[in-house]
């Protein structure tokens, strides 16, 4: 049996871009098991809508914002389930060749929830301010302005903490 060329131009896309798509969500929501479910979830609606998504300027941004966006609908049908309580948080497991550094993970933690989301785009993804503003539905200023304060947070939350003395 043939594939369409559809299909064979979305296989291509999804080899080309899963790891970039569910780091980049791993970074926000910061659980792994919880990002892949929802990286699947929205690779599976690209591929239904295949047509539209590739010829979204970002069709990487579209995945991630699906992604995040069924992130956010599965947590509001979650917490009328359960109170969350961060210590049962499972142990990360992560593959090795995914994995983003511990303590940019802690740092990006630290960050509001727009503030990861412009980092992840910007930075993971390499969108331009342009891109990031409409995949976000804001203005490129308030992408710019959500950056320098992640980027000076991170910048602080990253930075050594032991100084040396110079040498004589």
């Amino acid at each position: 049996m043939d594939e369409k060329p559809e299909d064979e131009d979305f296989a291509a896309f999804y080899e080309q871009a899963r790891a970039d798509c569910l780091r980049a969500v791993y970074a926000v929501v910061g659980e792994w098991s919880l990002a892949e479910d929802v990286t699947a979830e929205a690779f599976a609606r690209a591929y239904a809508s295949w047509r539209k998504v590739r010829g979204h300027p970002a069709p990487r941004a579209w995945v991630v914002r699906t992604a995040l966006n069924t992130h956010v609908s599965w947590w509001r049908r979650r917490r009328r389930e359960v109170a969350w309580d961060p210590s049962h948080d499972a142990e990360d497991r992560t593959p090795e060749h995914l994995q983003v550094d511990r303590h940019v993970m802690q740092a990006l933690k630290t960050l509001s929830g727009r503030q990861r989301e412009v980092v992840v785009l910007r930075i993971f993804l390499d969108l331009d301010t342009r891109t990031t503003a409409r995949v976000l539905g804001v203005t490129p200023g308030t992408v710019m302005t959500h950056l320098s304060r992640a980027l000076a947070a991170l910048g602080t939350a990253l930075a050594p903490t032991t100084r040396q003395e110079p040498a004589k």
